[in-house]
């Protein structure tokens, strides 16, 4: 039996209790009831060292959901601050990867343009060249058929005749 129980038992007696008339007394057994109140007091110590326990063990549960409750808010705090720090990280990589990505581009630029401007200038080199050596060519043949062995030999062979 347990206290709330032995307080069950001593309120059944005292409500059923003789009432003595006109009056809103009862009558009790003092012998009875002392015994039953002797009894409670008995169960309480008892009662009190298991809630005290209940108590202790409760109060160390809530430290420990305490310190664990701040275990974790420490661990999201330095996985917020790490995450922070990535991405600054990225930023600043993604913002260097297009610093170097413009200046290449830039340099390809400026390369081609300067591989255009000498294959340009090696074509008309070569245009000069082929222009002289096409008039040596027509000057050559325009020599030739200026000059035969037989026109030589007959000067009027060359008109012709009509």
């Amino acid at each position: 039996m347990d206290v709330n129980d032995k307080l069950d038992e001593i309120v059944r007696y005292v409500e059923s209790a003789r009432s003595m008339p006109m009056s809103s007394s009862s009558v009790v057994n003092r012998t009875e009831l002392l015994g039953q109140l002797r009894a409670l007091r008995e169960m309480l110590p008892a009662t009190l060292e298991e809630a005290d326990s209940l108590l202790g063990e409760r109060d160390a549960v809530l430290a420990q959901a305490r310190s664990d409750a701040e275990a974790v808010v420490a661990a999201g705090n330095e996985q917020r601050e790490q995450l922070i720090a990535d991405h600054e990280v990225l930023t600043a990589a993604q913002g260097r990867a297009d610093e170097v990505l413009a200046a290449a581009t830039a340099k390809a630029d400026e390369l081609s343009r300067g591989v255009d401007d000498y294959v340009d200038a090696k074509l008309a080199h070569l245009e000069v060249a082929v222009d002289r050596i096409l008039d040596t060519v027509r000057q050559g043949r325009e020599r030739l058929r200026k000059t035969s062995a037989y026109s030589e030999l007959d000067p009027g062979e060359d008109e012709p005749t009509g």
